[in-house]
Parts: C-alpha cells; structure tokens; sequence
C-alpha cells in the first residue's frame, strides 16, 4: 500500500470519521488508511525532527505509518487507545526512535556545542538580549537531554514535543500512568538541576531553525 495525501476517502467523510472508525475501515478497505496519514503525518514528523533530525524523520515517519497499517488488525479501542490514534502513532514512532538512540544523543550533543551567539552576520549591538539568553538555554537543554535516560527522555518528549497527555503518553508507551507521571518528575527534576533551577518547560524551545 502506498500512504500518501490525497489517496483514499473523500475530504467531508475523513473528516467526520473517528480515527478508530478509519481504522476499522481500512481493514475491508485498506485505501481508508491514507486518512490517519491526512490527519497526523505533519504531527509525527515534527516530533521525529526534533528528536533525530529533518532527513531521519522523513524515513521514520514513513516507516511509522508503514507500521501502523501493518498492525491495524490489532489496533483495539476498548484497550484504551481511544478513537484518537495519535498515542498509538505516536507510541509507534517512539519505538522506531529507540533504534536511533546514539544518533539522537550525538545530534543533542552536537546541538549543546553550537556557540550561544551564532549570528555572525549581525552587529553585536543589535543582537537581542533574549535571544542570546535563548540560545544558552537551548544549549543547556540540549546537554540534559542527551544525558537523561531513554525511559524518562521518551516520557518527556511524549508530553513536550507531542503534546500527549500522561494517559496519552502511558497509552503510547504501553506502561501504568503512575509511571508516566513518576518518570516525568524525575525527568523534570534532572533538567531543572541541570538547568541550575530554571523552568524545564523551556524545553518546548529547542529548534534546529533558531
């Protein structure tokens, strides 16, 4: 099958459909599926960018749906995924990325050398304060992420970069919400440290293009 924009049911029924109605469907007609593509490919490639890179994520984001059609058979609603998909793709691609960790370590790493003022073509003078400060924290953060462990950077991104929710993410990763919940803590906590006290949630602003 090839999953692709443009393919499959028309724009009106897409759109009133659930994804788990999609799905269902897709099993009788497997040319549904390119729906879910429609709905959530933009979503899983830009959390697959930011974790491995533009030109990775556009294989793992194919590789994801690839997978998820594959797999549709078992995919079960009443099992707690719901009729959004996005925890079950999201959970999918999650697992891809964990054959990537050296990659995505050496890419956070790589991200905590680039030098806090990079703009070279600009004045220092007309260089924004905030936008220095920005940058630092970028480095920061590139440098805690890359030392977090897999299991607590996975719960993090989930919920930073994936905008699930911790019942999402523990759907995604297949674990109890409690662990969701107790892994982001720690998490959380080790950036912080790292942070030397400053806000985690400045993770949301770490970004190839700034």
């Amino acid at each position: 099958m090839t999953v692709g924009p443009g393919v499959g049911i028309g724009t009106a029924r897409a759109d009133a459909e659930s994804d788990a109605s999609v799905i269902a469907r897709s099993r009788d007609q497997p040319e549904a599926f390119a729906a879910l593509f429609d709905r959530h490919a933009d979503a899983v490639h830009r959390y697959a960018a930011r974790r491995l890179g533009g030109e990775v994520a556009d294989d793992l984001v194919a590789e994801t749906f690839t997978t998820a059609f594959q797999q549709r058979h078992r995919y079960d609603p009443a099992r707690g995924a719901g009729a959004d998909a996005r925890p079950w793709l999201f959970g999918i691609a999650t697992n891809l990325v964990g054959r990537h960790r050296r990659a995505e370590a050496r890419r956070f790493k790589a991200m905590a050398r680039v030098p806090a003022l990079a703009d070279h073509d600009e004045p220092l003078a007309d260089r924004a304060a905030d936008r220095v400060v920005a940058r630092a924290v970028r480095r920061e953060l590139a440098a805690a992420l890359a030392a977090l462990p897999a299991r607590y950077r996975d719960v993090l991104l989930l919920v930073a970069w994936g905008d699930l929710g911790y019942e999402e993410a523990a759907q995604a990763l297949g674990i109890p919400v409690g662990t969701v919940r107790s892994r982001l803590h720690r998490a959380r906590s080790k950036l912080r440290e790292a942070l030397g006290g400053s806000n985690p949630t400045a993770l949301r602003e770490v970004s190839d293009h700034e």
